[in-house]
């Protein structure tokens, strides 16, 4: 199959998802940097001035947890003021068209959630609800129980004596996403392969497909049998396994793939 954007190739990936029972979505940062969300890699991500290894471990946090909340509520002020774009509505309307769609995606800024609860409007947006393999800086949970919450309100720095607690227990909250070191929870990362094997198609948006064991999931389809649709602007490790790479942002290729494919396996 081909392996550009063109017409061609947009109407095959068109027919592939049509005919699906089933489809699963891996999303990754390349869909929110299109909403001006910075990203972790390339010329402006965020490791270019900060070192994972003083910022987002666990073992950074218990050293020096108001540095570790400074630099995450900097970052959470960055991501307040983006919106889903046209990439992560078309998702939505997809996965809120039918019962067959799952959005699995690396992203931690809350941007798919964003977009579901938008396009539902009074609806329900469970359908389109993502499996945030690793988190969301948009919640908080407790250091010590199993209190999580959304949160998106500013978090006051100044002091350690102002960060947030947790009102069960009082011990410190932290940001609800998986740090270096630790493991992607089971349950989430189970359902998400569940998923993708069930699935006749995997639509990969926006990753280089390198970090594990995200980067598995579309492998897990494309060894069951199913195909492959790659949307990304340049190829990647996973393009050789791709029966169609459609090259674009995806804020553009994604409403010229999926809308009007929203009844689709109904």
């Amino acid at each position: 199959m081909t392996k550009d954007n063109g017409a061609q190739a947009l109407e095959k990936a068109r027919g592939l998802l049509a005919s699906a029972d089933a489809v699963c979505v891996l999303s990754g940062a390349g869909v929110s940097a299109e909403s001006g969300v910075p990203t972790f890699r390339g010329e402006d991500g965020l490791w270019q001035s900060h070192s994972p290894g003083d910022l987002a471990t666990p073992q950074a946090f218990r050293r020096d947890s108001r540095l570790v909340w400074e630099w995450y509520e900097w970052r959470r002020g960055k991501i307040r003021g983006c919106r889903p774009n046209p990439g992560h509505e078309a998702l939505a309307r997809f996965a809120l068209g039918t019962r067959t769609v799952r959005i699995v995606t690396q992203n931690v800024d809350g941007l798919h959630e964003e977009a579901a609860r938008r396009v539902a409007g009074s609806g329900d947006p469970s359908p389109a609800l993502p499996l945030e393999l690793h988190g969301s800086i948009v919640r908080v949970r407790c250091t010590r129980c199993s209190y999580k919450v959304p949160h998106r309100n500013p978090i006051s720095t100044a002091t350690p004596e102002n960060l947030p607690s947790c009102p069960v227990c009082s011990a410190l909250l932290r940001p609800d996403v998986v740090w270096f070191g630790e493991s992607l929870d089971p349950a989430v990362l189970a359902e998400a392969f569940q998923a993708a094997q069930r699935s006749q198609v995997c639509l990969v948006v926006g990753t280089s497909a390198l970090v594990q064991p995200a980067a598995s999931v579309p492998l897990v389809t494309h060894e069951g049998g199913g195909y492959i649709i790659e949307v990304n602007p340049t190829p990647t490790s996973l393009s050789r396994l791709a029966s169609l790479s459609l090259r674009g942002a995806s804020g553009q290729v994604l409403p010229a793939l999926l809308d009007g494919l929203a009844t689709a396996g109904t």
